[in-house]
């Protein structure tokens, strides 16, 4: 039974087992006694850069046998003519073989560790014969895309009859292509010819231009009829282009170059992903086309007859075969010259993950965080916004050194770049948010490409959590307060003011880092965030940013703008305000105080506050500590509430009194065998009238009892005890707690 189960585990093991991380070209295609070049990837961690590396040739069985190793071994087949380099600084290793021979023909692995351990990456390698004549048939090898011209000679006898070449298929029967009479294959439609050179010449030419994969094989010539024409046989070996190896992690970016030379300069170019139906499905052209597949994800840029493409966020499914041609309507078609690139994907990758989607609010604010190198520590970071039209491009708007200039207008105030936390990221930040504000960005340096990103921008539904003015007047040589409301899930954040200019935002220092105009001061328990700009000047008129910090990171941000007005050209801070109130769109304040700041606790909006206008109305009413309107309200407050609340003490002492002195009177002394105990008689005829409810309902009879003394006479008592005296006495504070609260909830009538 545990065999069984082995063999079953085993058996599934290779269906989930990883994808290789090695990667080399799928097919080489070589000709006789010319050399190859193999390039293969592997990941560069440690391990694997002091692993070994090997080329080995599959076998009938499987197994893969050893030709060249990066331990110095070399078969047999290979001595004299191989080498194998490794390349541990950019993870790749290259074997080199030379005088290559048909028989080199077949499947190959180069991989990394011990065969067949699945750390591999299987090739394909075909070496054809050179051009030229070979056991009677005329062999030519062009590239794809290429052009040959076949010669097809016949004898002086069939001089006038039909000349034709056919193409052989695999049940060995022979399709005519084309005939000197006019008949031509649809597939061979404008790119074959046949060339007949006057009467006298015993040679006529088959032409094929524009080579495709698909124009591979054995074909024959023929003059005259099947039974006594001449025929000549040819093969026709079709060489597919080595493409460029590209390696990239899943996440990151890559870029495909696309330089197709001065003959298709003005020619338009496109950019295609072969697919598994072997048709190339246009990803972008230099008319402006895009494939909606890679929406966001893809820039584009033809400059000096170099049309480059930029790939980012990779997906799995981004791996593949890519081809690069010139074509008039930037259609992807079978031409030359073309060049190829085979994307490989790693998908086991220790690329820095990120969100790809960012969800903001109207008025709020969003943080992004940008991955790049960490070796590039001094590469200058940008921002750019992707454009979803026909030109395409990313216009910058903001940069390590500051804001774009010809972006000022639109996000004034409003944009920032923190080149921090740092070690290999940097945050962008976005505020005021706005319905237009939704798209794609990107993320860039001037550094390695293969760091690039890209993050959409979507506006949902929702308010901001961070609450300010959005303007606030004040006069010159005036000191005013800017309040920032923060919620309560953002009490463990560290909170911040900074002031915002086209250069970034220059944190401003707290009350315990300097005594400068400038100081913030928290109060968490009502969550304010509170910034006092003392002697205002000219110089601090501008945007203010309030936000919060979860460690290095930053999350929300809100801005205000301050504007400095004339003296006696406004009604001050504490106006503004107001005014801001009223248009309904302040929920904190901004005090105007003297130039000594009296911190008051009291002063701070209370953060339960279910209405923004109260919290807003509040704060208002209590700006001047000195006014007498705000010490009256005060006052009358704690009136109405504290002297009903002596009056029912005092009342309650003094029902207190009175119960003891009667219960001193009415005290009877009854003797229960060895149990002593006072009883007041009166507490019980009172009981009912503090709320006592004991045996309600029972009959008379139950409420008397006869207890024994020790002479054997009876006693008649009322049933009750002490505890009952107790219950009666707890009733009481209960009734007299409430009447408290009843005066409390309303002290204007009390």
């Amino acid at each position: 039974m545990t065999l069984f189960f082995l063999t079953c585990l085993l058996a599934v093991f290779p269906v989930v087992s990883m994808k290789s991380p090695i990667f080399g070209p799928p097919e080489i295609d070589s000709v006789e006694g010319t050399s190859t070049s193999i390039k293969c990837y592997y990941p560069p961690t440690s391990v694997n850069r002091h692993s070994r590396k090997y080329w080995c040739r599959q076998g009938p069985k499987g197994q893969c046998i050893t030709l060249i190793s990066s331990n110095g071994y070399v078969s047999k087949d290979y001595e004299g003519r191989a080498n194998l380099t490794n390349f541990p600084e950019s993870g790749t290793f290259v074997v080199n073989v030379d005088h290559l021979i048909q028989g080199d023909s077949g499947s190959y692995k180069c991989g990394v560790g011990i065969n067949n351990r699945g750390l591999s990456f299987d090739v394909r390698l075909r070496v054809v014969p050179g051009s030229g004549v070979l056991n009677g048939t005329q062999v030519y090898a062009e590239d794809l895309g290429g052009k040959v011209s076949i010669s097809c000679p016949f004898t002086s006898a069939n001089l006038p009859n039909v000349k034709s070449v056919c193409k052989q298929i695999a049940d060995k029967h022979c399709v005519r292509v084309i005939d000197s009479a006019g008949y031509k294959e649809p597939s061979y439609e404008g790119r074959a010819k046949l060339i007949i050179q006057g009467t006298t010449q015993t040679e006529f030419f088959f032409i094929i231009d524009q080579l495709q994969v698909e124009d591979d094989g054995k074909y024959v010539c023929q003059a005259g009829d099947d039974s006594s024409g001449d025929k000549s046989n040819v093969d026709l070996h079709v060489l597919k282009p080595e493409p460029e190896l590209v390696y990239a992690d899943l996440g990151s970016s890559v870029r495909f170059d696309c330089a197709l030379g001065p003959e298709v300069v003005n020619v338009a170019k496109f950019l295609c992903q072969k697919n598994k139906e072997k048709t190339c499905n246009l990803v972008a052209n230099t008319l402006g086309q895009r494939n909606q597949t890679f929406k966001g994800r893809i820039l584009s840029q033809n400059n000096n007859g170099v049309f480059s493409v930029d790939i980012t966020n990779l997906r799995k499914e981004d791996a593949g075969l890519y081809l690069c041609g010139a074509n008039s309507d930037g259609q992807p078609q079978k031409s030359r010259p073309i060049q190829a690139w085979q994307l490989f994907v790693n998908e086991e990758t220790t690329f820095p993950s990120r969100p790809s989607v960012v969800k903001g609010v109207v008025g709020g604010s969003v943080a992004v965080l940008c991955p790049y190198n960490p070796k590039e520590v001094n590469s200058v970071k940008s921002w750019c916004r992707w454009e979803d039209t026909q030109n395409g491009g990313c216009p910058l708007l903001v940069q390590s050194t500051g804001l774009v200039k010809n972006q000022y207008e639109q996000y004034n105030g409003r944009l920032v770049l923190y080149d921090e936390p740092g070690n290999g990221t940097y945050t962008v930040i976005l505020n005021q948010l706005t319905a237009q504000d939704a798209g794609f960005y990107w993320c860039l340096t001037n550094g390695d490409i293969h760091w690039r990103s890209t993050v959409e921008l979507k506006i949902v539904e929702g308010q901001p959590n961070l609450k300010v003015p959005k303007t606030v007047n004040v006069e010159l040589g005036e000191t005013v307060q800017l309040t920032c409301h923060s919620p309560c899930k953002f009490y463990s954040y560290k909170k911040f003011w900074c002031k915002w200019t086209d250069q970034g935002c220059s944190a401003l220092p707290s009350q315990d880092e300097g005594s400068g105009q400038a100081v913030v001061n928290c109060d968490q328990n009502s969550q304010l965030i509170n910034l006092t700009l003392k002697q205002v000047t000219k110089g601090d008129e501008g945007w203010y940013w309030c936000g919060v910090k979860e460690g290095l990171q930053y999350k929300e941000t809100v801005a205000v703008y301050v504007a400095v007005k004339e003296k006696g050209t406004g009604s001050g801070a504490l106006s503004s305000v107001r005014a801001a109130a009223a248009e309904d769109v302040i929920e904190t304040s901004v005090r105007k105080v003297d130039r000594k700041v009296v911190q008051d606790p009291r002063l701070f909006v209370d953060t339960q506050a279910k209405d923004p206008e109260d919290a807003a109305g509040g704060s208002i009413a209590s700006a001047d500590p000195g006014s007498s309107a705000g010490q009256g309200g005060s006052s009358k407050v704690v009136v109405s509430t504290l002297v009903p609340l002596a009056l029912v003490l005092a009342l309650g002492v003094l029902v207190v009194g009175v119960l003891r002195a009667r219960h001193r009177k009415n005290v009877d002394r009854i003797s229960i065998r060895s149990y002593r105990t006072d009883i007041s008689m009166s507490d019980f005829e009172n009981s009912r009238d503090f709320g006592a409810n004991d045996n309600m309902g029972a009959s008379p009879v139950s409420q008397e009892t006869t207890l024994g003394g020790k002479d054997g006479t009876s006693l008649t008592q009322r049933n009750s005890s002490k505890e009952e005296a107790d219950m009666a006495y707890t009733a009481f504070l209960l009734q007299a707690n409430n009447m408290a609260a009843n005066i409390q909830d309303g002290p204007s009538k009390a």
